[in-house]
């Protein structure tokens, strides 16, 4: 089938499950995303599960792509979907040029069938892990910010607690960097990403975003690259919240709703969370001396890394035009939670 070799393709060019499914659905209709999800299935249905990296396996599970037909798939996606065999066609065709169109993006995992497990770095404790995505959860959907302050200040010291408990136990390995896609949304996309580079700056992490498609790429460490994604999820939340309150209090028309203050809103609360970071990161947080060099060696894999992906990169510069944005964004800033209680860190 000419779908799947151009998806094989795809892996060989870079691109992961959960990024071309991404792409389609902000570029094509909702029959091609539902198409392009079981042409990836099927592209890596053959490989045996001990040879497929896990952060692939579970973007695999996270777009839902599994063989769940049997026979020629055209027939029974159009089957599935009540289509007739010509839509099927013409949605494949549609399908097969664009993704036949997309650029290459950096190797960032092993290809299905070359994944080493053994060579594979852990990330944040399961355990740890789903605590952290709980609490998350609870805090942006609640209606009460002093209890969403709480629960996320909670998370965030789980995950500064771990992140140096972690590499204080990886003392003696030699340092490894990663990368990662953040995908964003499209509305205020520029903004948004201004603060995942900042979050990122704080965990030791570097980011670039390409905003032609709408992903933060970040370099770092394996738990801090899963710090990063996690707080900076966090944050957006809280500061859409923001935004969107600042909008509820004024009328119809007003400045509080127009695309000038909500950008001057994201990017003032960026830097304004920024600043909060680095007052942190800049305080004596880690009491053991040993731990000081095996930061330095990561930030120095995270730099090599960074620079053999990404040679050609440009500073992106963003507009203020909304004093009154600028400044309901730095407040709002001012009382998000970045879970500042970070515990030390000492030699038992």
């Amino acid at each position: 089938m000419e779908l799947v070799k151009a998806v094989d393709a795809l892996w060989e060019r870079g691109w992961l499950p959960y990024d071309v499914r991404e792409i389609v659905s902000r570029s094509l209709d909702e029959s091609a995303t539902s198409l392009v999800v079981d042409v990836i299935a099927l592209s890596c249905s053959p490989h045996a599960a001990s040879t497929v990296h896990p952060r692939w396996q579970r973007q695999l599970d996270e777009i839902g792509a599994s063989v769940w037909w049997e026979g020629p798939l055209l027939e029974a996606w159009a089957s599935r979907h009540i289509e007739t065999g010509s839509y099927a066609e013409r949605t494949a065709a549609e399908l097969l040029k664009f993704i036949g169109r997309l650029p290459s993006l950096p190797l960032i995992l092993p290809l299905p069938g070359d994944a080493l497990m053994s060579a594979v770095r852990a990330g944040l404790d399961p355990k740890v892990l789903n605590r952290v995505r709980g609490l998350l959860a609870k805090a942006e959907s609640t209606a009460f910010p002093e209890e969403a302050e709480a629960l996320s200040a909670k998370a965030q010291e789980l995950m500064n607690r771990h992140a140096l408990e972690r590499a204080m136990l990886d003392a003696d390995l030699p340092a490894q960097a990663t990368s990662r896609r953040m995908w964003l949304d499209k509305s205020y996309f520029k903004e948004k990403s201004q603060l995942v580079h900042v979050v990122a700056g704080a965990f030791r992490s570097r980011a670039v975003a390409y905003d032609g498609f709408g992903f933060v790429a970040l370099v770092g460490d394996e738990v801090d690259l899963e710090s990063v994604e996690l707080l900076s999820t966090s944050l957006l939340v809280q500061a859409t919240r923001a935004m969107v309150a600042a909008g509820g209090k004024s009328g119809k028309g007003s400045e509080a709703r127009s695309r000038p203050f909500r950008k001057s809103f994201l990017v003032a609360y960026a830097s304004r969370i920024g600043e909060r970071l680095t007052a942190v990161e800049e305080s004596p947080v880690v009491e053991d001396e040993r731990l000081l060099p095996v930061l330095a060696e990561r930030k120095q894999a995270v730099d090599t890394l960074f620079e053999q992906m990404f040679t050609r990169t440009r500073t992106s510069r963003v507009t203020v035009r909304s004093a009154a944005g600028w400044g309901a964004g730095r407040a709002a800033a001012d009382v998000a939670d970045i879970g500042t209680g970070r515990n030390a860190v000492t030699s038992s």
